[in-house]
């Protein structure tokens, strides 16, 4: 006879066993009934004590929506990234492989279509298998295992993971709240979409919540499309997901899988031939790992990053941050951007090939909006979010503002000195007092000395213009330089600003109401990339763009001119909508009348010939050939920061190429970019190509017509003769 090896127990172990066998034998029985009556053979207080506790026990279960992932998706659909705290997709069970629900219920709970949401058979043998053999068998239903998950995920959504109740873990008392309410919720739904609530949120693995995720993490899968070995392979796994699983402990996992099949057949589920093939089918995984937010974007992950502060930042989404961060990775959001995956791709490989392996840290930056949206279809830079090797890494956004209006942070850089793109503001003023476009003014005056007569209606004291300190107090000594020597001389204005000649917008200013200029540029939304203040026009030196401005507060205001005056605020997030169809509050076009159309199409006028015979003549290629834009080219006093701002009456893209190490002091002179050397870097160079080969294919993509024709200007003052001087360089 063989031996009995299960353990030896003492009497009063043995006699504490039988007695709780019969206790919960009892209850049990009570409780499937539904009614409590006394039991003459066990009224002690731990049994009426137990009772008692029952009936106080509450019976209604809210069975929310389980934590669902968050997707985040260009204009045409396209996947960029996905935020969750458990990575869930929820699906309807007509959307599961008839096998993973076949093998889920043979596995966890054969009797599933039998009992009332307890079952009494199953508890009485896993006790006894517990009492004579010393086991530790569960009797939980899958409608009990889904009221622990429920309860589970409630206390997670709540912030409090340190009350999560494992199954090890579980009081009496956890097990009779868990019976009373299964026993609830049984009343309340049918036998499918209790099992549809249970595939949905029982955990298979720390990237996979839910039988979706589970079959696109282990197979590349949907749960739809399952096959009878994957789907065995998972519904082992949820009894152990640390024990069986198949990345790890792949013997463990083949094993687990093979019972399940076993079971399936045991209870008709299967045919001995599906079982067979089924059992000699080797595991093959196809893992797709799980990323977490905009570090794992498949594109466009720093505009990704500024749609998720748009969302954390705003008060639509919850009163408190925490109430924000909840919805974003717990809510099972669809975010729909207005982003235009086709345009990100073109922006996404021009700012990667400005500046090639880039040991020296240089930025390229490049951001699109749609005139008369304020839509951002395009904003990409050429560093990774994720440190890479012999990558430039950072999670600063070189595109955006490091603060938004209400001070809330945004992740970004700060804005770059934008140079000579701020000349067009101080001509559209010129235009805006009803001057002549092709006044002549005098480009040859180099120094405007402390007390020179500004004018400022609104009795604003200005700051003056030094060379040598950008923004200090201008004196008598001070040289006004343009980036070419023959244009200090008398000049049109307009041929002034399409060369990009210092001193003639010196001499334009000096004829202009500061007041006027301010308002010109408060009014397209220019301001501080630093503090979201504005740009104080009376500070000489804005005048050549010395406070930083971030390109896509920079493409916006070029929209203004594109959309003949009327400013659009840029907007990122056109939808937002939850699992259950819920709609949240989006941005919507806030568009207002910003600049006279006349000014407007005058600007346009001018801007049109930088790019044939101006600052940008030596751009390549030639998009002016193609559709009719307007540009202007901008270089920082130390070269340090280069741009092109630019537009067709579809399309506004700002391009930045310069230092955006901290504190942007660094020259862009004397250095050697993609392998080429360069004395001293200029718009036209970098900045202007990474422009101009985007823009070809971007206009493309949104046809675009001619500008409309400016107004007649007035009649003219007699102008001096202007002499031919070639064109050396850009700024």
């Amino acid at each position: 006879m063989a031996r009995n090896k299960g353990p030896k127990l003492g009497l009063g172990k043995v006699l504490l066993r039988v007695f709780v066998f019969f206790f919960v034998s009892i209850l049990c029985g009570v409780l499937i009934s539904g009614f409590v009556v006394p039991v003459v053979a066990f009224t002690s207080t731990t049994v009426g004590g137990s009772i008692g506790f029952y009936q106080s026990l509450p019976s209604q279960l809210d069975v929310d929506s389980p934590s669902l992932s968050s997707t985040v998706v260009t204009a045409d659909g396209q996947h960029i990234a996905t935020f969750f705290a458990e990575n869930r997709v929820k699906v309807p069970l007509e959307e599961m492989s008839p096998f993973i629900r076949e093998a889920i219920v043979a596995m966890e709970d054969s009797r599933f279509y039998e009992h009332p949401g307890v079952d009494a058979q199953g508890i009485m043998r896993a006790l006894s298998s517990n009492l004579t053999k010393g086991t530790r068998q569960g009797a939980s239903t899958l409608t009990q295992q889904y009221v622990t998950n429920v309860l589970n995920e409630s206390r997670l959504s709540e912030g409090r993971p340190e009350d999560v109740v494992l199954s090890g873990e579980k009081t009496m008392g956890d097990k009779l709240r868990e019976i009373k309410l299964a026993l609830e919720l049984e009343k309340r739904f049918t036998k499918e979409q209790i099992l549809e609530g249970y595939l949905n949120i029982v955990f298979f693995n720390r990237n996979a919540y839910g039988i979706e995720a589970a079959s696109r993490y282990f197979f590349s899968t949907s749960a739809k499309e399952l096959t009878l070995p994957q789907a065995a392979l998972l519904a082992g796994l949820v009894n152990g997901p640390s024990i069986y699983d198949p990345t790890a402990a792949p013997e463990a996992a083949l094993i687990r899988r093979n019972l399940v099949l076993d079971r399936m057949l045991e209870q008709g589920k299967i045919t001995a031939v599906d079982h067979g093939v089924a059992a000699a089918t080797p595991i093959e995984l196809n893992i797709t790992p799980s990323l977490q937010g905009c570090a794992g974007a498949s594109i466009a992950t720093y505009f990704c990053d500024y749609v998720s502060h748009l969302i954390l930042n705003n008060e639509a989404y919850g009163s408190t941050v925490q109430e924000r961060e909840r919805l974003l990775y717990r809510g099972g959001l669809t975010i729909t951007t207005t982003l235009d995956s086709r345009l990100q791709a073109v922006a996404q490989q021009q700012v990667d090939s400005s500046a090639g392996a880039n040991p020296d840290k240089w930025g390229a930056a490049l951001t699109t909006v749609q005139p008369g949206t304020g839509k951002i279809l395009a904003m990409a830079q050429n560093t990774v979010f994720v440190p890479q090797d012999g990558k430039y890494d950072t999670q600063l956004n070189f595109n955006v503002d490091a603060k938004d209006e209400n001070g809330y942070d945004l992740n970004g850089a700060g804005g770059f000195q934008p140079g000579s793109t701020m000349k067009p503001f101080i001509y559209a003023e010129w235009l805006n007092e009803g001057k002549n476009p092709t006044a002549v003014v005098d480009a040859s005056r180099r120094v405007y000395p402390v007390g020179f007569p500004w004018r400022s209606s609104c009795g604003r004291v200005l700051g003056g213009y030094s060379s040598a300190q950008k923004a200090q107090n201008l004196g008598a000594d001070d040289d006004l330089q343009n980036n070419d020597v023959g244009y200090y001389r008398p000049m049109p204005i307009n041929y002034g600003l399409y060369n990009s000649i210092n001193t003639a917008t010196f001499a334009t200013a000096a004829q202009l109401d500061f007041c006027g200029i301010q308002r010109m540029v408060d009014t397209v939304g220019l301001h501080s990339g630093l503090d979201n203040a504005p740009v104080n026009m009376h500070q000489i030196g804005n005048l050549l763009g010395s406070i930083g401005v971030a390109p896509l507060v920079l493409a916006s205001a070029y929209a203004t001119f594109a959309n003949d005056g009327t400013y659009c605020k840029p907007i990122a997030i056109t939808g937002i909508s939850d699992s259950q169809g819920r709609e949240y509050q989006t941005q919507t076009p806030e568009c207002r009348e910003a600049v006279k159309p006349a000014v407007a199409r005058g600007v346009n006028a001018v801007l049109q010939d930088v790019m044939k015979v101006g600052s940008g003549v030596w751009i390549e290629p030639k998009v002016h050939t193609r559709v009719p834009v307007a540009a202007k080219t901008g270089t920082s006093n130390n070269n340090g920061a280069t741009w092109v701002a630019g537009y067709t009456t579809a399309l506004a893209t700002a391009s930045f190429f310069g230092d955006t190490t901290a504190g942007q002091q660094r020259a862009g002179q004397n250095v050697t970019i993609n392998g080429k050397f360069y004395k001293s870097l200029d718009g036209y160079m970098i900045a202007g190509p990474q422009w101009a080969n985007y823009m070809m294919e971007a206009t493309a993509l949104y046809p675009s017509g001619p500008f409309a024709a400016p107004a007649p200007p007035p009649p003219p003052a007699p102008a001096a003769t202007v002499p031919a001087v070639p064109r050396l360089t850009g700024r």
